[in-house]
């Protein structure tokens, strides 16, 4: 549900169906279901992969934008280095080294003229150095010598604040060009802080130590500091931060005191907490705005390559529907968003019910002839094909359902359970992977008499399922927990890009080319029970809103923009249903407010 709060012109329309091209904010009553709704859009960001650094290190700044930033010196996990990357959006690339190697140091400017000034070498530094785009060469020092200090602004134009040198500091400093001058100070002393801004007269301080974590918020208005009454949702010190001003600013990774990937952002007025980082680190490199940013190398540990960018698009977001009569994991799905079938199933025993979903409610139907769970499912809700699963051990029963009842036709020629299984119809399926004593790779098609074998997936694995036809499918994820993709063009399986998390018992909607997948199970031990959801383009995945409800063995159905997730286990057996829906067509019920 959505409050809606807002107005824009339009006049209330009444319609049998939802419109089918709704403007943002469009409000109109639906007659079939009683409600009236609004169009909503839902802007998030997601952190991807990137091209990884080519040397692992950490404890050192970043400069630039995501698409052409600067990477220089740090720790290397056994010593300081000089080191300097520049990152062109895909690759990075070693140019010139700084003239002192060190961490702990500050930066601004971009990737062709950047500004490197303090940090740690055997003692704390005040060493200040130039880049050109080709040399660095040293200039006019620092008043005061510090280290895990911040620093903004550009090349020219340049902020330095906070640090440690035997004590926290305060001491902010402004560099012109030629020389640094000492102004007032932070209201709240502390190093290892973050800090945004792409000038030196508004900037944005936060986090550190002071000497205890803090998540305060600062401020400057080239002149001095004012404290922010919102802090961070997470106090935390050596953590990434960027933005182009002290109204818009990202704040990702760092310790608190264990490394963490949360990040948030900033809207100039408080902190919001936004998709986390694909891997929890500090001491990491950054760059860019609160809207396309940068995170790179820091401390895992061991000290890491790995670069991951993050990108605020429109993209869809999970909305309740109507509850599963039976709460029950490990079902079988089949069909769309509004019009689907949930079948078999485990509560404390295999189970042979059967549901249909209209887009609003689920209504119970014929069942199936045998009583199963951890079964796949292809097809429509009147036109579905349920195959595989255990009773108490593993079988080969298929069955096809007609829209009124199910009827037992030939067996999978492996019998298995927590097999993978996609197609777009009852007489056109593809089953996969499963298990029998042990995971298998074995994948049939089905042509609505019966199954042939065909070539093997890659990796072999249980506990996953796919999307797509027959002829176009997709698989990702299984057990033993794996991030593996792979993608079947009818005839043979090929590894593609992996999840950027993996896991097991997920559910999954969508073609070989537009997917979702969604929930599921990580270890250790499968205990951890997840809510992530993660897009896939054709070529890779991206994060995507979470579940509201976190749980594992559940199926899906639908498409990528229009999905649907049912049942499963969320550490106790659910009935919960919730519809994805994308921002071209988000419509949401309105309440009152």
């Amino acid at each position: 549900m959505v409050a809606y709060t807002g107005a824009k012109g339009g006049k209330v329309q009444n319609f049998s169906s939802d419109p089918t091209n709704p403007y943002v904010g469009q409000v109109w009553y639906n007659s079939t279901s009683s409600a009236l709704k609004v169009r909503s859009s839902n802007a998030s960001g997601a952190w991807t992969t990137g091209g990884n650094l080519n040397t692992g290190r950490g404890q050192f700044p970043g400069v630039g934008i995501q698409t052409a930033a600067l990477g220089f010196g740090g720790y290397d996990g056994t010593a300081n280095v000089a080191i300097n990357e520049s990152y062109n959006g895909t690759t990075w690339t070693e140019l010139g080294d700084l003239n002192t190697a060190r961490r702990n140091l500050a930066g601004a400017g971009t990737n062709t003229a950047a500004l490197a000034y303090g940090g740690f070498t055997t003692a704390v530094t005040a060493v200040n150095e130039s880049w050109n785009g080709t040399t660095w060469t040293e200039l006019g020092d620092l008043n005061t010598a510090r280290h895990l200090l911040a620093g903004v602004g550009t090349q020219t134009a340049a902020l330095a604040f906070g640090g440690v040198t035997t004590v926290e500091l305060a001491n902010t400093e402004i560099w012109n060009g030629s020389a640094w001058t000492e102004v007032n100070d932070l209201n709240t002393a502390r190093y290892d802080l973050a800090g945004a801004g792409t000038v030196n007269y508004a900037a944005l301080a936060f986090g550190g130590s002071a000497p205890a974590l803090t998540g305060a918020t600062e401020i400057w208005n080239g002149t001095s500091w004012t404290s922010s009454p919102n802090s961070m949702n997470t106090a935390r010190e050596s953590l990434g931060g960027t933005g182009a001003s002290n109204t818009s600013a990202l704040a990702f990774g760092g310790a608190a005191p264990a490394r963490t990937a949360v990040t948030e952002s900033w809207n100039g007025t408080s902190w919001t907490e936004v998709n986390d980082l694909n891997n929890a680190r500090s001491y990491v490199g950054k760059g860019g705005t609160n809207t396309a940013a940068l995170a790179f190398g820091g401390s895992v540990p061991p000290v890491t390559t790995a670069t991951e960018e993050w990108d605020v698009v429109t993209r869809g977001a999970w909305a309740t529907g109507g509850s599963l009569n039976t709460a029950r994991q490990a079902l079988g799905g089949a069909g769309t968003q509004t019009a689907a079938l949930g079948f078999g199933g485990l509560t404390t025993v295999a189970v042979n019910n059967t549901e249909s979903y209209n887009g609003t409610s689920w209504t119970e139907l014929n069942d199936l002839n045998t009583s199963r769970f951890f079964l796949a499912g292809a097809g429509t809700n009147t036109a579905a094909l349920a195959f595989g699963g255990a009773t108490t051990v593993p079988v080969g029963e298929t069955e096809s359902y007609n829209g009124t009842s199910w009827t037992e036709l030939n067996n999978l020629n492996t019998a298995r359970a927590a097999l993978g299984g996609c197609g777009a119809s009852n007489t056109a399926s593809l089953a996969f992977g499963g298990e029998t004593t042990v995971n298998v790779g074995n994948t049939e098609s089905w042509n609505g008499t019966s199954w042939t074998e065909l070539n093997d997936l890659n990796t072999v694995r249980s506990n996953s399922q796919g999307c797509g036809t027959n002829t176009a499918a997709l698989l990702a994820g299984g057990f033993p927990a794996t991030a593996a993709t792979e993608s079947w063009n009818g005839t043979s399986w090929t590894n593609v890009n992996s999840l950027n998390l993996g896991r097991f018992g997920a559910g999954m909607a969508g073609t070989n080319t537009l997917a979702l997948t969604f929930g599921g199970t990580v270890p250790p031990a499968g205990t951890v029970i997840e809510a992530a959801t993660e897009s896939w383009n054709g070529t890779s995945w991206s994060q995507a809103d979470e579940l509201n409800t976190a749980r594992r063995n559940l199926p899906g159905a639908g498409s990528q923009t229009l999905a649907l997730a049912f049942g499963g286990n969320s550490g106790s057996l659910s009935v919960a249903t919730e519809e994805f829906d994308d921002p071209s067509l988000s419509s949401k019920t309105v309440t009152a407010t």
